[in-house]
Protein backbone atom coordinates (compact mmCIF):
# COMPACT_ATOMS: atom_id res chain seq x y z
CA UNK A 1 0.00 0.00 0.00
CA UNK A 2 1.19 3.49 -0.85
CA UNK A 3 1.52 6.10 1.90
CA UNK A 4 -1.56 8.34 2.14
CA UNK A 5 -2.15 11.84 3.49
CA UNK A 6 -5.63 13.03 4.37
CA UNK A 7 -5.46 16.83 4.21
CA UNK A 8 -7.69 19.72 5.27
CA UNK A 9 -9.71 17.58 7.66
CA UNK A 10 -11.25 18.33 11.06
CA UNK A 11 -9.88 15.62 13.33
CA UNK A 12 -11.94 14.71 16.41
CA UNK A 13 -10.39 12.02 18.60
CA UNK A 14 -11.60 11.91 22.22
CA UNK A 15 -8.83 9.43 23.13
CA UNK A 16 -6.32 12.27 22.56
CA UNK A 17 -8.66 15.15 23.49
CA UNK A 18 -8.14 16.36 19.93
CA UNK A 19 -10.42 18.59 17.86
CA UNK A 20 -8.42 20.48 15.24
CA UNK A 21 -7.95 21.02 11.51
CA UNK A 22 -4.91 19.17 10.18
CA UNK A 23 -3.57 16.17 8.31
CA UNK A 24 -3.59 12.43 8.89
CA UNK A 25 -0.59 10.57 7.49
CA UNK A 26 -1.05 6.82 6.95
CA UNK A 27 2.03 4.67 6.36
CA UNK A 28 2.48 1.74 3.94
CA UNK A 29 1.33 -0.73 6.63
CA UNK A 30 -2.01 0.99 7.21
CA UNK A 31 -0.99 2.58 10.51
CA UNK A 32 -1.33 6.18 11.65
CA UNK A 33 2.11 7.75 11.07
CA UNK A 34 1.33 11.28 12.25
CA UNK A 35 -1.77 13.33 12.94
CA UNK A 36 -2.87 16.90 13.63
CA UNK A 37 -2.10 20.44 12.58
CA UNK A 38 1.64 19.85 12.91
CA UNK A 39 1.58 16.65 10.88
CA UNK A 40 4.02 16.65 7.98
CA UNK A 41 3.54 15.89 4.29
CA UNK A 42 5.38 13.84 1.70
CA UNK A 43 5.69 14.49 -2.05
CA UNK A 44 5.49 10.78 -2.86
CA UNK A 45 2.36 10.10 -0.80
CA UNK A 46 -1.15 9.87 -2.22
CA UNK A 47 -3.02 13.01 -1.14
CA UNK A 48 -6.76 13.08 -0.41
CA UNK A 49 -8.16 16.58 0.18
CA UNK A 50 -11.16 16.20 2.48
CA UNK A 51 -12.19 19.87 2.24
CA UNK A 52 -13.15 20.37 5.87
CA UNK A 53 -14.96 17.07 6.44
CA UNK A 54 -14.74 15.48 9.90
CA UNK A 55 -12.50 12.46 10.61
CA UNK A 56 -13.00 10.32 13.70
CA UNK A 57 -11.82 6.83 14.70
CA UNK A 58 -13.83 4.05 13.07
CA UNK A 59 -16.88 3.33 15.20
CA UNK A 60 -16.92 0.34 17.56
CA UNK A 61 -20.41 -1.19 17.79
CA UNK A 62 -20.71 -3.41 20.85
CA UNK A 63 -23.96 -5.16 19.89
CA UNK A 64 -24.95 -6.42 16.44
CA UNK A 65 -26.43 -9.63 15.04
CA UNK A 66 -24.70 -11.11 11.99
CA UNK A 67 -26.99 -13.97 10.94
CA UNK A 68 -24.32 -16.53 10.11
CA UNK A 69 -24.67 -19.40 10.64
CA UNK A 70 -28.35 -20.30 10.43
CA UNK A 71 -30.00 -16.99 9.61
CA UNK A 72 -28.25 -15.97 6.41
CA UNK A 73 -31.61 -14.97 4.91
CA UNK A 74 -31.71 -12.11 7.44
CA UNK A 75 -28.07 -10.99 7.26
CA UNK A 76 -24.64 -12.37 6.44
CA UNK A 77 -21.04 -11.27 6.87
CA UNK A 78 -20.93 -9.56 3.47
CA UNK A 79 -24.13 -7.53 3.89
CA UNK A 80 -23.36 -6.68 7.51
CA UNK A 81 -19.92 -5.42 6.43
CA UNK A 82 -21.41 -3.28 3.68
CA UNK A 83 -23.95 -1.73 6.05
CA UNK A 84 -21.34 -1.16 8.76
CA UNK A 85 -18.82 0.53 6.47
CA UNK A 86 -21.55 2.77 5.01
CA UNK A 87 -22.21 3.85 8.60
CA UNK A 88 -18.54 4.40 9.52
CA UNK A 89 -18.43 1.29 11.73
CA UNK A 90 -15.13 -0.60 11.43
CA UNK A 91 -15.31 -2.90 14.48
CA UNK A 92 -18.31 -5.01 15.48
CA UNK A 93 -19.04 -7.22 18.48
CA UNK A 94 -21.24 -9.98 17.04
CA UNK A 95 -23.82 -11.77 19.17
CA UNK A 96 -23.87 -15.58 19.68
CA UNK A 97 -27.61 -16.22 19.09
CA UNK A 98 -26.92 -17.94 15.79
CA UNK A 99 -28.03 -21.44 14.82
CA UNK A 100 -26.26 -23.34 16.27
CA UNK A 101 -25.46 -21.08 19.23
CA UNK A 102 -21.83 -20.03 19.67
CA UNK A 103 -21.16 -21.87 22.92
CA UNK A 104 -18.30 -24.26 22.10
CA UNK A 105 -14.81 -24.21 20.61
CA UNK A 106 -15.75 -25.72 17.25
CA UNK A 107 -18.38 -23.02 16.68
CA UNK A 108 -15.89 -20.31 17.63
CA UNK A 109 -13.36 -21.68 15.13
CA UNK A 110 -16.06 -21.74 12.46
CA UNK A 111 -17.28 -18.19 13.08
CA UNK A 112 -13.77 -16.71 13.18
CA UNK A 113 -12.73 -18.53 10.00
CA UNK A 114 -15.94 -17.61 8.19
CA UNK A 115 -15.69 -13.99 9.31
CA UNK A 116 -12.06 -13.77 8.21
CA UNK A 117 -12.97 -15.06 4.76
CA UNK A 118 -16.15 -13.04 4.19
CA UNK A 119 -16.25 -9.97 6.42
CA UNK A 120 -14.66 -6.67 5.44
CA UNK A 121 -14.65 -5.21 8.96
CA UNK A 122 -13.03 -6.13 12.27
CA UNK A 123 -15.20 -8.78 13.93
CA UNK A 124 -15.05 -9.51 17.65
CA UNK A 125 -17.34 -12.47 18.36
CA UNK A 126 -19.16 -13.09 21.63
CA UNK A 127 -19.98 -16.54 22.97
CA UNK A 128 -23.01 -17.30 25.12
CA UNK A 129 -22.70 -17.17 28.91
CA UNK A 130 -24.68 -20.40 29.29
CA UNK A 131 -25.04 -23.43 27.03
CA UNK A 132 -27.70 -22.88 24.38
CA UNK A 133 -28.46 -19.59 26.20
CA UNK A 134 -30.76 -21.59 28.48
CA UNK A 135 -29.50 -20.09 31.74
CA UNK A 136 -28.59 -23.40 33.36
CA UNK A 137 -24.96 -24.33 32.74
CA UNK A 138 -21.95 -22.06 32.19
CA UNK A 139 -19.95 -22.32 28.99
CA UNK A 140 -16.19 -22.92 29.11
CA UNK A 141 -15.05 -19.31 29.50
CA UNK A 142 -11.35 -20.11 29.59
CA UNK A 143 -11.29 -22.29 26.46
CA UNK A 144 -13.50 -19.90 24.50
CA UNK A 145 -11.43 -16.87 25.49
CA UNK A 146 -8.26 -18.66 24.36
CA UNK A 147 -9.88 -19.21 20.94
CA UNK A 148 -10.59 -15.51 20.44
CA UNK A 149 -13.89 -14.74 22.16
CA UNK A 150 -14.08 -11.09 23.25
CA UNK A 151 -16.92 -11.42 25.78
CA UNK A 152 -19.91 -13.46 26.90
CA UNK A 153 -23.59 -12.66 26.51
CA UNK A 154 -26.89 -14.52 26.37
CA UNK A 155 -28.06 -11.60 24.18
CA UNK A 156 -31.78 -11.02 24.89
CA UNK A 157 -31.95 -13.60 27.68
CA UNK A 158 -31.05 -12.93 31.30
CA UNK A 159 -29.38 -15.17 33.87
CA UNK A 160 -32.32 -15.55 36.27
CA UNK A 161 -30.67 -17.86 38.81
CA UNK A 162 -28.79 -15.73 41.38
CA UNK A 163 -26.59 -18.59 42.57
CA UNK A 164 -25.51 -19.30 39.00
CA UNK A 165 -24.88 -15.59 38.38
CA UNK A 166 -22.61 -15.41 41.42
CA UNK A 167 -20.58 -18.37 40.12
CA UNK A 168 -20.38 -16.77 36.68
CA UNK A 169 -19.03 -13.54 38.15
CA UNK A 170 -16.59 -15.37 40.39
CA UNK A 171 -15.17 -17.41 37.51
CA UNK A 172 -15.14 -14.40 35.15
CA UNK A 173 -13.12 -12.49 37.74
CA UNK A 174 -10.53 -15.27 37.99
CA UNK A 175 -9.83 -15.40 34.24
CA UNK A 176 -10.59 -11.75 33.33
CA UNK A 177 -13.46 -12.10 30.86
CA UNK A 178 -16.24 -9.63 30.07
CA UNK A 179 -19.82 -10.53 31.03
CA UNK A 180 -22.50 -8.65 29.07
CA UNK A 181 -25.92 -8.95 30.69
CA UNK A 182 -29.39 -8.28 29.29
CA UNK A 183 -31.26 -6.90 32.30
CA UNK A 184 -34.83 -8.18 32.43
CA UNK A 185 -36.62 -10.30 35.01
CA UNK A 186 -38.32 -13.14 33.14
CA UNK A 187 -41.41 -13.46 35.34
CA UNK A 188 -42.14 -9.74 35.27
CA UNK A 189 -41.55 -9.52 31.52
CA UNK A 190 -43.35 -12.72 30.49
CA UNK A 191 -45.73 -12.32 27.53
CA UNK A 192 -45.02 -8.58 27.31
CA UNK A 193 -44.18 -6.75 24.09
CA UNK A 194 -44.29 -3.05 24.98
CA UNK A 195 -43.62 -0.65 27.86
CA UNK A 196 -46.25 -0.74 30.59
CA UNK A 197 -48.28 2.44 30.59
CA UNK A 198 -50.82 4.52 28.75
CA UNK A 199 -49.81 3.41 25.23
CA UNK A 200 -49.96 -0.30 26.17
CA UNK A 201 -53.39 0.19 27.72
CA UNK A 202 -54.71 2.07 24.69
CA UNK A 203 -53.45 -0.61 22.30
CA UNK A 204 -54.60 -3.47 24.52
CA UNK A 205 -51.11 -5.01 24.69
CA UNK A 206 -49.31 -6.70 27.59
CA UNK A 207 -46.79 -4.22 28.98
CA UNK A 208 -43.59 -4.64 31.02
CA UNK A 209 -42.66 -2.29 33.84
CA UNK A 210 -39.17 -0.85 34.07
CA UNK A 211 -38.98 -2.68 37.43
CA UNK A 212 -38.16 -5.83 35.42
CA UNK A 213 -34.96 -4.12 34.28
CA UNK A 214 -34.19 -2.39 37.56
CA UNK A 215 -34.49 -5.52 39.71
CA UNK A 216 -31.88 -7.45 37.69
CA UNK A 217 -29.48 -4.49 37.73
CA UNK A 218 -29.87 -4.20 41.51
CA UNK A 219 -29.26 -7.93 41.97
CA UNK A 220 -26.24 -8.06 39.66
CA UNK A 221 -24.58 -4.99 41.13
CA UNK A 222 -25.09 -6.41 44.63
CA UNK A 223 -23.37 -9.62 43.49
CA UNK A 224 -20.67 -7.57 41.78
CA UNK A 225 -19.72 -5.99 45.10
CA UNK A 226 -18.89 -9.50 46.32
CA UNK A 227 -17.52 -10.95 43.08
CA UNK A 228 -15.90 -8.08 41.16
CA UNK A 229 -15.48 -8.92 37.48
CA UNK A 230 -15.65 -7.12 34.14
CA UNK A 231 -19.40 -6.57 33.97
CA UNK A 232 -21.36 -4.66 31.34
CA UNK A 233 -25.10 -3.95 31.17
CA UNK A 234 -25.89 -4.32 27.48
CA UNK A 235 -28.69 -1.76 27.27
CA UNK A 236 -30.69 0.20 29.78
CA UNK A 237 -33.93 1.96 28.96
CA UNK A 238 -35.31 3.70 32.04
CA UNK A 239 -34.84 6.54 34.49
CA UNK A 240 -35.19 4.17 37.45
CA UNK A 241 -32.30 2.03 36.22
CA UNK A 242 -30.09 5.13 36.11
CA UNK A 243 -30.86 5.85 39.77
CA UNK A 244 -29.52 2.40 40.70
CA UNK A 245 -26.48 2.84 38.45
CA UNK A 246 -25.66 6.25 39.93
CA UNK A 247 -25.91 4.92 43.48
CA UNK A 248 -23.61 1.97 42.79
CA UNK A 249 -21.04 4.02 40.88
CA UNK A 250 -20.99 6.48 43.80
CA UNK A 251 -20.26 3.52 46.08
CA UNK A 252 -17.22 2.57 44.00
CA UNK A 253 -18.66 -0.45 42.17
CA UNK A 254 -16.89 -0.77 38.79
CA UNK A 255 -18.96 -1.72 35.76
CA UNK A 256 -20.03 -0.27 32.41
CA UNK A 257 -23.37 0.49 30.81
CA UNK A 258 -24.69 0.66 27.26
CA UNK A 259 -27.77 2.15 25.65
CA UNK A 260 -29.33 1.59 22.24
CA UNK A 261 -29.52 4.56 19.89
CA UNK A 262 -33.20 3.61 19.52
CA UNK A 263 -33.93 4.32 23.18
CA UNK A 264 -32.06 7.63 22.91
CA UNK A 265 -33.96 8.78 19.82
CA UNK A 266 -37.43 7.24 20.05
CA UNK A 267 -40.14 6.78 22.68
CA UNK A 268 -43.25 4.64 23.11
CA UNK A 269 -45.45 7.17 21.31
CA UNK A 270 -43.60 6.39 18.06
CA UNK A 271 -45.29 2.96 18.05
CA UNK A 272 -48.50 4.69 16.94
CA UNK A 273 -51.09 2.21 15.75
CA UNK A 274 -49.27 -1.13 16.15
CA UNK A 275 -46.15 -0.22 14.11
CA UNK A 276 -44.21 -3.45 14.57
CA UNK A 277 -40.89 -2.01 13.38
CA UNK A 278 -40.85 -0.21 16.74
CA UNK A 279 -41.15 -3.45 18.71
CA UNK A 280 -37.78 -3.57 20.47
CA UNK A 281 -36.09 -5.12 23.49
CA UNK A 282 -35.74 -3.37 25.86
CA UNK A 283 -38.93 -1.62 24.78
CA UNK A 284 -39.25 2.03 23.91
CA UNK A 285 -40.31 3.81 27.07
CA UNK A 286 -41.62 7.25 28.01
CA UNK A 287 -40.20 10.58 26.85
CA UNK A 288 -39.10 11.19 30.44
CA UNK A 289 -37.06 7.98 30.30
CA UNK A 290 -35.52 8.98 26.96
CA UNK A 291 -34.44 12.37 28.28
CA UNK A 292 -33.04 10.71 31.42
CA UNK A 293 -30.89 8.42 29.27
CA UNK A 294 -29.42 11.46 27.52
CA UNK A 295 -28.63 12.97 30.93
CA UNK A 296 -27.07 9.62 31.88
CA UNK A 297 -24.59 9.98 29.01
CA UNK A 298 -23.85 13.58 30.00
CA UNK A 299 -23.13 12.49 33.58
CA UNK A 300 -20.98 9.48 32.58
CA UNK A 301 -23.49 6.98 33.96
CA UNK A 302 -23.81 5.47 30.46
CA UNK A 303 -20.57 4.63 28.67
CA UNK A 304 -21.55 3.25 25.27
CA UNK A 305 -24.09 3.81 22.50
CA UNK A 306 -24.87 0.68 20.44
CA UNK A 307 -26.88 0.10 17.26
CA UNK A 308 -28.54 -3.08 18.60
CA UNK A 309 -28.65 -4.11 14.95
CA UNK A 310 -31.22 -6.92 14.64
CA UNK A 311 -32.17 -7.73 11.03
CA UNK A 312 -35.54 -9.43 10.54
CA UNK A 313 -37.26 -10.45 7.33
CA UNK A 314 -40.45 -8.64 6.37
CA UNK A 315 -42.69 -11.66 6.97
CA UNK A 316 -41.71 -11.83 10.64
CA UNK A 317 -42.52 -8.13 11.12
CA UNK A 318 -45.79 -8.00 9.16
CA UNK A 319 -47.70 -9.76 11.93
CA UNK A 320 -49.95 -8.68 14.81
CA UNK A 321 -47.80 -6.67 17.25
CA UNK A 322 -47.69 -9.36 19.96
CA UNK A 323 -46.57 -12.04 17.47
CA UNK A 324 -44.15 -9.90 15.44
CA UNK A 325 -40.38 -10.38 15.75
CA UNK A 326 -38.46 -8.00 18.00
CA UNK A 327 -35.72 -5.73 16.72
CA UNK A 328 -34.60 -3.17 14.15
CA UNK A 329 -31.60 -2.74 11.87
CA UNK A 330 -29.45 0.25 12.77
CA UNK A 331 -25.74 -0.17 12.15
CA UNK A 332 -25.76 1.99 9.00
CA UNK A 333 -27.69 4.81 10.67
CA UNK A 334 -25.98 4.63 14.09
CA UNK A 335 -23.70 7.65 13.58
CA UNK A 336 -26.21 9.83 11.75
CA UNK A 337 -28.93 9.19 14.32
CA UNK A 338 -26.46 9.88 17.13
CA UNK A 339 -25.49 13.19 15.46
CA UNK A 340 -29.14 14.21 15.74
CA UNK A 341 -28.48 14.51 19.48
CA UNK A 342 -25.68 16.98 18.69
CA UNK A 343 -27.70 19.04 16.23
CA UNK A 344 -30.65 19.40 18.62
CA UNK A 345 -28.35 20.45 21.47
CA UNK A 346 -28.83 17.32 23.62
CA UNK A 347 -25.18 16.16 23.68
CA UNK A 348 -21.75 17.49 22.74
CA UNK A 349 -20.05 16.09 19.65
CA UNK A 350 -17.08 14.93 21.73
CA UNK A 351 -19.32 12.99 24.13
CA UNK A 352 -21.17 11.23 21.30
CA UNK A 353 -17.96 10.20 19.54
CA UNK A 354 -16.46 9.03 22.83
CA UNK A 355 -19.42 6.69 23.40
CA UNK A 356 -19.03 5.28 19.87
CA UNK A 357 -15.24 4.84 19.75
CA UNK A 358 -12.79 4.84 22.64
CA UNK A 359 -15.24 3.91 25.42
CA UNK A 360 -16.34 0.58 23.88
CA UNK A 361 -12.72 -0.15 22.88
CA UNK A 362 -11.57 0.28 26.49
CA UNK A 363 -14.36 -1.92 27.84
CA UNK A 364 -13.51 -4.64 25.30
CA UNK A 365 -9.74 -4.16 25.82
CA UNK A 366 -9.08 -3.87 22.08
CA UNK A 367 -6.71 -1.52 20.26
CA UNK A 368 -9.42 0.32 18.37
CA UNK A 369 -11.40 3.54 18.72
CA UNK A 370 -8.36 5.83 18.51
CA UNK A 371 -6.26 7.70 15.94
CA UNK A 372 -3.10 7.73 18.03
CA UNK A 373 0.19 7.32 16.19
CA UNK A 374 0.91 3.64 15.56
CA UNK A 375 -2.74 2.55 15.72
CA UNK A 376 -4.60 0.99 12.79
CA UNK A 377 -5.88 3.61 10.36
CA UNK A 378 -9.54 2.69 10.83
CA UNK A 379 -11.16 6.04 10.08
CA UNK A 380 -14.70 7.34 9.60
CA UNK A 381 -15.01 10.52 7.54
CA UNK A 382 -18.34 12.33 7.50
CA UNK A 383 -20.08 15.56 6.55
CA UNK A 384 -21.46 16.96 9.79
CA UNK A 385 -24.11 19.08 8.07
CA UNK A 386 -25.21 16.87 5.15
CA UNK A 387 -29.02 16.37 5.22
CA UNK A 388 -30.51 13.08 4.06
CA UNK A 389 -33.64 10.98 4.41
CA UNK A 390 -33.61 7.33 5.52
CA UNK A 391 -35.04 5.07 2.81
CA UNK A 392 -35.17 1.38 3.72
CA UNK A 393 -34.65 0.19 0.14
CA UNK A 394 -31.38 2.18 -0.06
CA UNK A 395 -29.87 0.71 3.12
CA UNK A 396 -27.26 -1.98 2.57
CA UNK A 397 -28.45 -4.44 5.19
CA UNK A 398 -30.07 -7.56 3.76
CA UNK A 399 -33.16 -6.98 5.90
CA UNK A 400 -34.96 -3.63 5.72
CA UNK A 401 -36.67 -3.47 9.12
CA UNK A 402 -35.54 0.03 10.08
CA UNK A 403 -37.48 1.84 12.80
CA UNK A 404 -36.63 5.24 11.29
CA UNK A 405 -37.96 4.95 7.73
CA UNK A 406 -38.36 8.43 6.15
CA UNK A 407 -36.65 10.15 9.08
CA UNK A 408 -34.74 13.29 8.13
CA UNK A 409 -31.20 13.21 9.46
CA UNK A 410 -28.26 15.62 9.38
CA UNK A 411 -24.76 14.18 9.06
CA UNK A 412 -23.67 11.55 6.53
CA UNK A 413 -20.67 9.23 6.24
CA UNK A 414 -18.67 10.05 3.11
CA UNK A 415 -15.75 7.64 3.42
CA UNK A 416 -14.58 4.78 5.64
CA UNK A 417 -10.98 3.58 5.77
CA UNK A 418 -9.98 0.18 7.13
CA UNK A 419 -6.26 -0.19 7.89
CA UNK A 420 -5.59 2.75 5.58
CA UNK A 421 -7.50 1.42 2.59
CA UNK A 422 -10.70 3.10 1.38
CA UNK A 423 -13.36 0.47 2.16
CA UNK A 424 -16.38 2.71 1.47
CA UNK A 425 -16.81 5.95 -0.42
CA UNK A 426 -19.92 7.96 -1.14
Amino acid sequence: MKEKILTNVRIIDPSQKMDEIGNIVIDEKGKIKSIGKKSGTSKSAEKIDLKGLVAIPGLVDMKAFVGEPGFEYKENFRTLSQAALAGGVTSIVTMPNTKPVIDNVSMVDFIIRRGRDKAKVNLFPCASITRQREGNQMTEFGLLKARGIIGFSDVNKTIQNSELMSRIMNYASDIDVLIMQHAEDYELAKNSCINQGEVATRLGLQGVSDIAEKIIIERDLSLLSEFPCRYHINQISSKNSLIVIKKNKSNGIKFSTGVSINNLSLNQNDIGEFRTFFKLSPPLRSEEDRLSLIEGIKNDLIDVIVSDHIPEDEESKRLPFAQAATGSIGIETLLSLSLELYHNGSLSLDKIIKCLTINPAKILKIKKGTLQEGSDADICIFDLEKPWVVKAEELKSKSKNTAIENRKLQGKVKMTLLEGEVAYSN
